[in-house]
């Protein structure tokens, strides 16, 4: 970017795209290279820490409730059937949850978060497949490493490798359901690339054209090392280092959000 002469510099991404533009930020102030660093956090999963929301969650949230909803449909349509949906969230439950909540339809929601007793749930889904002869379960891909011992392998950019948490789970409530002779069949879902690749609804929309134009007005005012975001629904400028410094946001097992997650499903804790 110094032989090039780039004076602004404009980063978008979660967690770790900002460790790295902190990391070009402190390697440009070293060479004494003059240049704009502006984060701009992007993330579906909701887990950047200090701001209200980043954009792309909303929109993955409303899809995400879109694979629910056809989990519902295909379980209540079937006799004796389970849909089975996977939903994204390595380290948190944020879709999972929200999605759940919005969809009011899900029996159960498993979350990162939580520590899951797999004996439990699966005594959990025989009581409700004998209640209603139906079951809408939602899992986040985080849960393979808190239901399944995924090692310590990591991929190219240093993430930890999971356990595909949606399969197991499948087999695992098959092999459960036909050791008491109750017959079920599984509708297994996993919407993550549609989530992915689909176009930001309004809100999302209209909320990274702010973002942008934040990110802009920062870098044209000699801002720099910093990133944009709306804090207690203002927007604002924060120090990259105060973001990435805290780690993931979670979900808080103490909190309203989870609390209505266990009031919308009905659903215990498993722990």
């Amino acid at each position: 970017m110094q032989r090039r002469n780039v004076r602004q510099f404009f980063v978008l991404g979660g967690d770790g795209t900002h460790k790295g533009a902190m990391q070009a930020f402190t390697s440009m102030t070293a060479i004494n290279h003059e240049c704009a660093v502006v984060g701009v956090p992007k993330t579906i999963d909701n887990d950047i820490t200090l701001v209200d929301q980043t954009f792309g969650f909303d929109t993955a949230c409303t899809e995400a409730r879109k694979a629910i909803d056809s989990a519902y449909v295909e379980a209540t349509t079937n006799a004796n059937c389970i849909g089975l949906v996977k939903l994204m969230g390595r380290h948190c439950g944020w879709i999972a949850a929200l999605a759940s909540i919005a969809a009011r339809n899900a029996d159960v929601c498993l979350i990162p978060e939580m520590s899951i007793d797999l004996d439990k749930l699966m005594e959990y889904i025989v009581e409700v497949m004998k209640r209603q002869k139906y079951a809408v379960i939602v899992v986040a891909e985080g849960c393979g490493d808190t239901i399944i011992s995924s090692g310590k392998s990591t991929d190219a950019g240093g993430n930890k490798v999971l356990a595909d948490v949606g399969p197991f789970l499948k087999d695992a409530i098959a092999k459960h359901l036909k050791k008491l002779n109750m017959p079920c069949s599984i509708k297994y879902i996993d919407p993550t690339y549609m989530i992915r690749a689909v176009p930001a609804n309004a809100f999302d929309s209209i909320y990274c054209s702010v973002l942008a134009q934040m990110a802009v007005h920062a870098a044209l005012a000699g801002f720099t090392g910093i990133s944009v975001g709306k804090v207690d629904e203002r927007y604002v400028m924060l120090p990259i280092h105060s973001i990435v410094d805290k780690g993931a946001r979670k979900v808080d097992l103490h909190s309203r959000v989870f609390e209505r997650l266990l009031n919308t499903t009905g659903q215990p804790s498993f722990a």
